[in-house]
Parts: C-alpha cells; sequence; structure tokens
C-alpha cells in the first residue's frame, strides 16, 4: 500500500467514526432534540481542545449475527479537553451507535479514560444516553459495568466526578451516576430507573409514565438523585462549566480563583433590616447568601429538593466556597431527612476537595411528626452532624436567628470542631424555644396563675432575654463575635484569610461508619 492510500485509508475511517450511526440515525437523534456525542462534547470543551481516544475500536461480539454489525467507536466517545483552559476526562454515549448500549469493548475504552484522569488529577464527566448493557454479550457487558463501578468509587473524592443524563439510562447503568459527585438531567429528554414503567405494571400493577417515574422533575423534586433539571442539552452543559468553575481539580489542589473587583469592605445596609422583628416570620435566607457573595452570585445546588436547606457554591474574595444554609421559608427551616442527606452528601463533597463552608444556621430543631421518627430521622440526622464534625476545611458559622436544641449542635456548632462562629443580634440560641421552655419550666406556676397568659408572656420575655439571645453563648466562647449583618461579608472574608493555613486531622483509621 502506497504512502498515499495509507493517508486515505485514515482519512476515511476518521469520516466513518464521526458518523458514527450514520446520517440517518443522526437525523433521527436531532428529530427527537438531542445533539449527537461529538456535538455534546464539541459544545462542553473549550473550542478545539478535545483529543480522541480510541476512535477506531470495535466490539469482539461474534453471537447472534453481532460478527455483521461492526461500527467504528463501539457506541462511545471517550478523550480529553480543557474547560476554562483546565483539563477534564470524559466519554459520550453515542446513541446512534446500537443505542449506546454498553459493550465489553466500550467499558474497555470508559475505564482508559477513568484511569487516566486519576493519575492525572483531572475531573471525570460523563455524558450520558444509552440502553443500557448490550444483551448480545450477556455478562461481559455486566462485568464491564462492574469495572466503571469500581473506579467511580475508586475515584470518589480523588477527582471530581460530573454525569449528565441527556437521554436514557436505566437498570444498572444508574449506579455509576448515583457514586458520581453531581448528576444532571435534561427535562423532557432524559430517564433514570432500575426497572421501567413495563416491569413495574407488570410486578405491582402500578401504570407510570417513564416521565413520571424517572425524568429530570421527578428526580429533581422528589428522589433528590438529580442536583440539577436543565431546560435542554445546551442548559445541561452550560451548568457543568459552572460547576467545574468553582471546583478543584482533584483532591491536592485548592479551589480556583476568580479575581473580583467586588470590594471585602463592602457592607451591604439592606441586610440589617432582613430579619424580621417577628421571630416567627420567615424570610428567605438566600437574600443573606446573596448579598454577601462576590458579585452577589450564588450557584444553589439541588434547589428544587428539600428546599428547607440551602447548598451551593459562592465566592468570597475571589475564593470558591461551599454554603450550607437553612431556610426559614419552607418548613420553618427545621431540618427533615431529606434535608439532613442533602446537605450531608454536599458537606462531604466540600471537604474531599478542600473547599471551605460557610453554614448560615436559622433553624428551630427536627421537623416533629411519625412520618420523619419512622423514617429514621435519628440516623439520618446524624449524618449531617457526623459530615461537619469530620470535615477539617475551614469551617465559618454565622447564626441569623434560632439555633435551637440538637439542631444547633449539627449545624457546624463549635464544639463539632467549627473554626468561628459568628451570631446576629437577633440570634437565640437555647434548648428550644422561649414558648416551650417555659410552657416546661413554668408549668406548675402557670396552672396556679390566676392571669396565666399574663405570666407566660412575661416569662416568655424573661427567658429570651437570659437564654434566647446570642450573648449567653458569647459569655462561653461558643459564639466568637457578634456581628451586624451589614459587616457579614467582610468578616467572612477575613475569617477566610485567618484560616487560610488551617491544619486539622482525623486520628488514623481505614474510614469511619457513617451512619447510613
Amino acid at each position: 500500500m502506497t504512502l498515499e492510500r495509507k493517508f486515505k485509508k485514515l482519512e476515511e475511517l476518521n469520516r466513518q467514526a464521526e458518523l458514527g450511526g450514520g446520517k440517518k440515525r443522526i437525523e433521527r437523534q436531532h428529530k427527537a432534540g438531542k445533539m449527537t456525542a461529538r456535538e455534546r462534547i464539541n459544545l462542553l470543551l473549550d473550542q478545539g481542545s478535545f483529543e480522541e481516544f480510541d476512535r477506531f475500536v470495535i466490539h469482539r461480539c461474534h453471537d447472534f449475527e453481532m460478527q455483521n454489525q461492526k461500527m467504528i467507536g463501539d457506541g462511545v466517545v471517550t478523550g480529553f479537553g480543557t474547560i476554562d483552559g483546565r483539563p477534564v476526562f470524559l466519554f459520550a454515549h453515542d446513541f446512534t451507535v446500537f443505542g449506546g448500549s454498553l459493550s465489553e469493548a466500550f467499558g474497555e475504552k470508559v475505564c482508559k479514560i477513568m484511569d487516566l484522569a486519576m493519575k492525572n488529577g483531572a475531573p471525570i464527566i460523563g455524558l450520558n444516553d444509552s440502553g443500557g448493557a448490550r444483551i448480545q454479550e450477556g455478562v461481559v457487558s455486566l462485568a464491564a459495568y462492574a469495572e466503571i463501578f469500581l473506579r467511580n468509587t475508586l475515584a470518589s473524592g480523588v477527582v471530581p466526578q460530573i454525569s449528565a443524563i441527556m437521554g436514557p439510562c436505566a437498570g444498572g447503568a444508574v449506579y455509576s451516576p448515583a457514586i458520581t459527585d453531581f448528576t444532571i438531567m435534561v427535562k423532557d429528554n432524559s430517564y433514570m430507573f432500575i426497572t421501567g414503567p413495563e416491569v413495574i405494571k407488570t410486578v405491582t400493577h402500578e401504570e407510570v409514565t417513564f416521565e413520571q417515574l424517572g425524568g429530570a422533575m421527578t428526580h429533581a423534586t422528589r428522589s433528590g438523585v438529580a442536583h440539577f433539571a436543565a431546560e435542554d442539552g445546551d442548559d445541561c452543559l452550560a451548568i457543568i462549566r459552572e460547576l467545574i468553575s468553582f471546583i478543584p481539580s482533584n483532591n491536592l489542589e485548592d479551589p480556583p480563583f476568580k479575581k473580583t473587583d467586588d470590594p471585602a469592605n463592602r457592607r451591604d445596609a439592606e441586610l440589617n433590616n432582613i430579619i424580621p422583628d417577628n421571630p416567627n416570620k420567615p424570610y428567605d435566607i438566600r437574600d443573606i447568601i446573596k448579598k454577601v457573595a462576590d458579585e452577589r452570585y450564588f450557584f444553589e445546588i439541588q434547589a428544587l429538593y428539600a428546599s428547607n436547606i440551602v447548598i451551593g457554591f459562592m465566592r468570597l474574595g475571589g475564593k470558591s466556597v461551599g454554603v450550607v444554609a437553612n431556610q426559614p421559608a419552607v418548613l420553618a427551616g427545621t431540618l427533615d431527612i431529606d434535608a439532613s442527606i442533602k446537605g450531608a452528601r454536599f458537606v462531604r463533597f466540600c471537604d474531599a476537595f478542600n473547599i471551605p463552608l460557610i453554614v448560615f444556621e436559622d433553624v428551630p430543631g427536627f421537623l416533629p411528626g411519625t412520618a420523619q421518627e419512622y423514617g429514621g430521622i435519628i440516623k439520618h440526622g446524624a449524618k449531617l452532624l457526623y459530615a461537619f464534625a469530620e470535615a477539617t476545611v475551614p469551617r465559618i458559622t454565622v447564626v441569623t436567628r434560632k439555633a435551637y436544641g440538637g439542631a444547633y449542635c449539627v449545624m457546624n456548632s463549635k464544639q463539632i470542631r467549627a473554626d468561628v462562629n459568628f451570631a446576629y443580634p437577633t440570634a437565640e440560641l437555647a434548648v428550644m424555644g422561649p414558648e416551650g421552655a417555659v410552657n416546661i419550666i413554668y408549668k406548675n406556676e402557670l396552672a396556679k396563675s390566676n392571669d396565666p397568659e399574663v405570666l407566660r408572656q412575661q416569662k416568655v420575655d424573661e427567658y429570651r432575654e437570659m437564654f434566647a439571645s446570642p450573648y449567653a453563648a458569647a459569655l462561653r466562647g461558643y459564639i466568637d463575635q457578634i456581628i451586624e449583618p451589614q459587616d457579614t461579608r467582610q468578616k467572612l472574608i477575613t475569617a477566610l484569610k485567618l484560616l487560610e493555613n488551617k491544619r486539622d486531622e482525623n486520628p488514623p483509621k481505614k474510614h469511619g461508619n457513617i451512619p447510613l
């Protein structure tokens, strides 16, 4: 073969690879409102940065006439590139080739990329759009999935892992995204479930649609599986780029720094008016978070799930920080099962990747009720406590209003190794609210009183003055400073600078036993 023919062969093979399953299947993908694997990669990565691996791999199956159905690439596009100049490794399922189903060769391509990401300390991004295991390969395809699951587990806490669900993801295939750090789904165009509607109908006689069972909004609002519900494919990829901008490439790096013109000493007088005079009146904790953040920008995560707790990223003085905040506007900011799990997982992510934690606390306690107790609020609430107590990153708490009972302990209190604890003058730190405390402490006096309501109000006021304020806690050093709300930004940035070189360690052990 002449040199010219060799070059032409390479050119032809490249052309075939880029066509995936062919023009008709690409058109079908577009009609379904979905991009192809290569279109997604090109939109996600910096222009011209993608370097593809294993472009010419094909499957090795000879059963069920599969030897006559071979397509270059075998249903997945893998490689590396950059996002804002930072290296990332990724794989993208090609639904135009065997419905993006996973074969042994497919799995080997993905595993190679995951191994390289681990060796090079770079994030792993998976763009999922697959029919699941390739049935024709039987247990071999299942083994390939298990190889991927193992790498997801070993990479956890070492490099960030992000999963985008941009089409179907069913059966065992869902466990790879489940292990990763963040999952983004596309509304009306993606779904995840262990068993599909037909199987459910056969076994339990329940009738449910694909969207109801495992659509983006189902997992973003009810199950908590999805961290984001993107409007479309473009939005999904934009969310990934934004997410990457806040997190380091691996567990040995600090979070990325972004220069800001927002003054570190900026005061915001409006913060002094956000907390209502009435301690039972709700307000939106995000109003405080946004006014404190650089450029007043807060990147919220799982905004539609367990809304009584707010999590996400912001920057303070250019530095990325994780935010965990009680939300008084939802369930009065109480902690329940879902909120505890949501908060705990985020705290552990931030701790794994050296991202300081800022906590805004306004929590009257844990949500009461038989549903919570039977559902295991004791062990689930303990997850959030465990996550904070274990974390060694810089940790700062701002008590804005209520900090009652065990929930006070859980929300990054001084006693579980919080570094700096601030409180507003409106803060109330106590075993319980004044009304409940008075009913217990003065039960006999109230019963004997000629005017119990007047006495109750008098004792409530006394209790609030004595205990439900930041001063009793400040006297014992549980609160480091009582600050004006308008000074929050400056105080947080100063505290972060103080904690830049923080060193803290947990006792030597293989791993702890978090109450799962």
